[in-house]
């Protein structure tokens, strides 16, 4: 199931964000296609949604299975503003670092960096948050060093600590895609990640949530990305040095994870800074963040 936070752009709209199901071309309202069926009621956003637990997602799937003519299909896709799934995480976006061997490699050409043996993670605030076609700030007063990042993004939907690595990805809601936007420049001038790549709107996330069960294996997956059109990543995320299951062990232990959260699980090589010579967006580009059975994540950069 294809999860998404929208707003209708037609005529007469109330402007709300609303939480929908993507069926095709389409997109059902699941708070009010609920109510039509006389199902359980859901909460009309996504985190609420997480926090209702399995028997919301019975009532998404049984209206998912209703919708079978046009008069309950909601609206056309192209009349709807997609947002990132969760617009307004409740906290930190946890990330990891050097996840990949080859941008481990390119990383260690710039900074010396070495194939960790645990988990590096780092966090981004909610305020990094952007969703689909919405323009990445250039922070020019701020940074010129502003490079790209595509990563796979698991969405958590069950509470849970010290979770053994095994039971892991019975704890992820769905998968989506994420673009950890970081300043090169006050990465090195920190000496940290926190603030090189928290800067407001460094996180585009989206274009929706595909639910776990549609993505087995997330190790088994290719991403992507492209700079006006010219790809400037491409891998498998079966080359991470830790697994998307490794990393919620990791993470969760002595740490309660709760649904809403969100895991950032590391960049493969191609970033700008390790070009020679390195190259970093500027106004006007066009960055496209892609992964296999999600879709793709599509933001300008502002001026």
């Amino acid at each position: 199931m294809r999860l998404a936070t929208y707003r209708q752009r037609t005529a007469g709209a109330d402007g709300r964000e609303h939480l929908g199901i993507v069926l095709g071309d389409r997109v059902v309202n699941l708070c009010a296609a609920a109510r039509a069926f006389a199902l359980p009621d859901v909460h009309d956003d996504l985190a609420g949604f997480l926090h209702q637990g399995a028997a919301a997602l019975d009532v998404a799937r049984e209206v998912a299975a209703r919708c079978t003519d046009d008069a309950t299909k909601g609206i056309a896709l192209a009349d709807a503003q997609l947002l990132a799934p969760i617009p307004h995480p409740a906290r930190n976006m946890v990330c990891v670092g050097l996840n990949y061997a080859e941008h481990v490699a390119e990383s260690r050409s710039v900074a010396g960096s070495d194939a960790p043996k645990y988990p590096v993670f780092f966090t981004k605030p909610p305020t990094c948050v952007i969703g689909p076609d919405e323009p990445i700030p250039s922070h020019a007063a701020v940074t010129s060093e502003v490079d790209w990042e595509v990563e796979l993004a698991a969405v958590i939907g069950r509470e849970g600590r010290d979770i053994a690595e095994e039971q892991a990805l019975d704890y992820v809601f769905g998968y989506t895609v994420a673009n950890d936007v970081t300043a090169r420049d006050l990465q090195r001038r920190h000496g940290q990640w926190y603030k090189g790549k928290g800067l407001d709107g460094f996180c585009p996330l989206g274009p929706l949530v595909v639910t776990a069960d549609e993505i087995p294996d997330p190790q088994a997956l290719t991403v992507s990305l492209r700079v006006n059109g010219a790809e400037k990543q491409r891998a498998r995320t079966t080359q991470m040095i830790f697994s998307v299951a490794r990393l919620i062990a990791e993470w969760s232990a002595g740490m309660t994870l709760l649904p809403g959260d969100i895991l950032l699980t590391g960049t493969p090589s191609g970033v700008g800074i390790g070009r020679n010579p390195p190259e970093f967006l500027k106004a006007g580009d066009v960055v496209e963040a892609e992964i296999e059975g999600i879709g793709v994540l599509r933001n300008p950069v502002g001026a």
